[in-house]
């Protein structure tokens, strides 16, 4: 998952700092923050919530208990149909965090490394998260146009209600990438 320092002069992944940095954006903001996860053998959620090796979660302090943003993992408490549960979820398999609503945040690549028999619904681990899938619209720069935002996986605190529907696919230039600077 991370990266220990070396000589290589990569560094940890910054994702787990970018996670945090959002989700305390949108605490301080008063927006609900949300992360849409890919699915595989190494994410603890519930099963019956996953669509498409995909689950969106909410991840505000008002819908989770124990809330800990780690470097490796994210780990919390939350209510799904009434019944609470443990939620692990390794930080590579974040696919996006973002405010609820108004659909900014930001958007990270999905992860390769799942072997093939933990792909459910029979997917491949080649074939990218739903969300990403359908050019998942995350406005970055204050202006560009946002996601509308829609509630993850389930009605309860945890977010866990009907998928809105899915979105069209964009029109328009390839979805941007991150670079990365030294």
């Amino acid at each position: 998952m991370n990266q220990a320092m070396g000589g290589d002069g990569q560094g940890s992944s910054t994702r787990p700092y970018l996670l945090r940095a959002l989700h305390d954006w949108c605490t301080d903001n008063g927006f609900t923050p949300y992360i849409a996860v890919y699915v595989d053998g190494s994410v603890r959620v519930p099963m019956e919530y996953v669509k498409n090796n995909e689950i969106v979660l909410n991840v505000g302090f008002e819908a989770t208990s124990g809330l800990k943003l780690g470097n490796d993992v994210i780990e919390f408490r939350a209510r799904f149909g009434g019944v609470a549960r443990d939620i692990v979820v390794p930080v590579d398999h974040v696919v996006a965090i973002y405010a609820r609503e108004n659909g900014q945040g930001m958007a990270f690549p999905v992860p390769t490394a799942a072997a093939p028999d933990d792909a459910q619904g029979g997917e491949t681990p080649a074939q990218p998260a739903a969300g990403a899938a359908r050019g998942l619209h995350l406005a970055s720069v204050e202006g560009q146009e946002a996601a509308p935002p829609g509630r993850g996986a389930g009605a309860d605190a945890a977010g866990t209600g009907p998928e809105p529907p899915e979105p069209s696919p964009p029109a328009g230039p390839p979805r941007p990438s991150l670079k990365r600077i030294k």
